[in-house]
């Protein structure tokens, strides 16, 4: 209703995150009282489009845990309290609609529920061997934030990690050839590049190119120890910096909220009048003539993001 009645998409996506935000807090707060209140210390981390507040109607979990590091004589029991918590919660989350991550990285996962000492060698190792496994974390787990619990936790995970990137400057390079890997959906004759065949026949993915743009905003952002985790805010932040001209910022912003427009509007029409599963595959011929305009716009802004990348980490 808000999408049709023209709500910006910035602020549907606010309003996803808010209520997101408070269920997680409400059934944090019943497990801590089933469990028992915590041994240390702990922050409960939202990652990837939750940690930049950028969730859609289709989202499945993106959380850990971190928590501070225990005395040893009590590291397994303190360990197996954290586990045994993450996997409650994981699961009323699931219970509550939203689906467990495909890949397992959630906080009931051993892997992603640590104290902050291995979190900081997670961290310190993605950003020194800069391998592909590396740097698919990097752009997951580098826009965390803080879900619930003691926030200083996480300022010093944020220090360590404007620290780490300090020390080694080559890995912006990496991170920036994860950003031209894909380019935008465009022909040789500025045509659209459509699927050719399957069920996403004559549609393309509109969550590539926003990755794109995601994937841009996040460099430059960590180059310039920008705190800031939701893409616009980091556009933003990037201009008062005088890393963007306010022209490149509005066009940049522009262009971002036009793709999570039609990325929207998609799933609603999945679910609404389609009676299936929310997706992010458009039919471009079935826009209108404007907004076909638009999107060809959008896609050779994203080809220029991509030029200057190469000027800035290759020149």
């Amino acid at each position: 209703l808000l999408l049709k009645e023209g709500a910006k998409s910035n602020n549907i996506t606010r309003i996803i995150t808010e209520i997101n935000d408070m269920l997680v807090r409400k059934i944090i707060e019943i497990a801590e009282k089933e469990y028992g209140k915590s041994p240390l210390s702990y922050c409960w981390i939202a990652y990837g489009s939750e940690g930049r507040k950028e969730q859609t109607f289709k989202t499945d979990q993106d959380n850990a845990i971190v928590y501070e590091d225990p005395p040893e004589e009590a590291a397994e029991t303190i360990r197996a309290y954290f586990l045994n918590f993450g996997e409650k919660v994981c699961n009323w989350l699931d219970q509550a609609g939203y689906t467990f991550c495909n890949g397992g990285a959630m906080a009931k996962n051993p892997q992603w529920c640590q104290p902050l000492s291995v979190w900081k060698k997670y961290f310190s190792t993605w950003i020194g061997t800069a391998e592909p496994e590396a740097l698919m974390q990097s752009s997951i787990f580098f826009d965390f934030r803080g879900g619930y619990g003691d926030s200083a936790i996480i300022d010093k995970l944020r220090q360590h990690l404007f620290r780490s990137l300090s020390e080694h400057p080559n890995f912006f390079r990496y991170l920036a050839e994860t950003s031209l890997e894909r380019r935008p959906p465009l022909g040789l004759f500025r045509t659209f590049v459509v699927e050719s065949k399957g069920k996403h026949r004559d549609t393309l993915d509109v969550k590539h190119p926003m990755v794109t743009i995601v994937n841009y905003t996040r460099l430059y952002a960590l180059k310039n120890g920008i705190v800031e985790t939701n893409t616009r805010e980091r556009m933003y932040q990037l201009f008062l910096k005088k890393r963007l001209s306010w022209e490149d910022y509005r066009d940049f912003e522009q262009a971002y909220s036009f793709l999570m427009h039609l990325r929207l509007s998609r799933q609603l029409t999945a679910v609404i009048k389609e009676n299936a599963k929310p997706d992010n595959y458009i039919n471009p011929n079935k826009l209108s003539r404007l907004e076909q305009t638009m999107l060809k716009e959008v896609f050779k802004r994203i080809e220029t993001y991509q030029e200057k990348m190469v000027f800035d980490f290759w020149k």
